[in-house]
């Protein structure tokens, strides 16, 4: 399946590395297909690799609620679903309800949909509107980069000791790091990557896949 290269490696090395990843299945080539169909804003999804990843993840971390802000056509979501234990449930943050009805066509024929609710509305109100006591065991984060800061503040403290937030795109295609770049996205994600590193109730990687993925874990 084609997708976006990952930011630092060359097209031989990418390809080596997607073709020595857990193939995607049916329904995640025809989910990429019909994202791919809405043109430019396509390249929001995330790549099969990271998918392969946060599937991993949230099986090693087993939470019994995992929460997303932003999902899209839903590739992330069913990524996470895919990962959660039998008890488990995803809650999805997004405003669109015509991207999430393409998301929930392929959550049914993956057979993910019980698993997951999606709250349409603003992302700051939902997850306030959650219970203040930690239950969250895994989160990610991939929606409007001013917004970051909010959602990660949101989030943290509903963290469970040794939960895991994922950031998406904090990378930005290398521009955090390119002074001569300043429009108010990249600023966002430079001032939410200085912000997570800086939170002692959290240790963090910047990992290079995709367009980069802060991976954090409650202390």
């Amino acid at each position: 399946m084609a997708g976006r290269r990952s930011l630092l490696s060359p097209p031989e090395l990418d390809d080596y590395i997607r073709a020595h990843t857990r193939p995607p299945t049916d329904i995640e080539v025809d989910q990429h297909a019909a994202t791919d169909e809405l043109g430019g804003v396509s390249s929001m999804r995330i790549d099969h690799e990271q998918m392969v990843l946060m599937t991993m993840l949230t099986q090693l971390v087993g939470p019994h609620l995992a929460v997303e802000v932003g999902t899209f056509t839903g590739a992330s979501a069913m990524a996470i679903a895919r990962g959660l234990p039998d008890d488990g449930r995803l809650v999805c943050f997004d405003v669109s309800r015509d991207w999430t009805s393409i998301a929930r066509r392929f959550w049914e024929d993956a057979g993910l949909a019980d698993r997951i609710e999606v709250r349409i509305g603003p992302a700051a109100e939902g997850l306030a509107a959650l219970p203040d006591e930690p239950a969250i065991g895994l989160a990610f984060i991939d929606a409007d980069k001013v917004g970051y800061i909010d959602y990660h503040e949101q989030i943290v403290p509903r963290l469970v000791p040794g939960g895991l937030l994922l950031v998406d795109n904090v990378l930005w295609s290398g521009d955090v790091v390119d002074d001569s770049i300043d429009d108010e996205s990249t600023r966002a994600i430079r001032a939410y990557n200085d912000h997570a590193t800086a939170d002692d109730r959290v240790e963090g990687v910047i990992l290079p896949v995709g367009d980069g993925v802060f991976m954090l874990r409650r202390r």
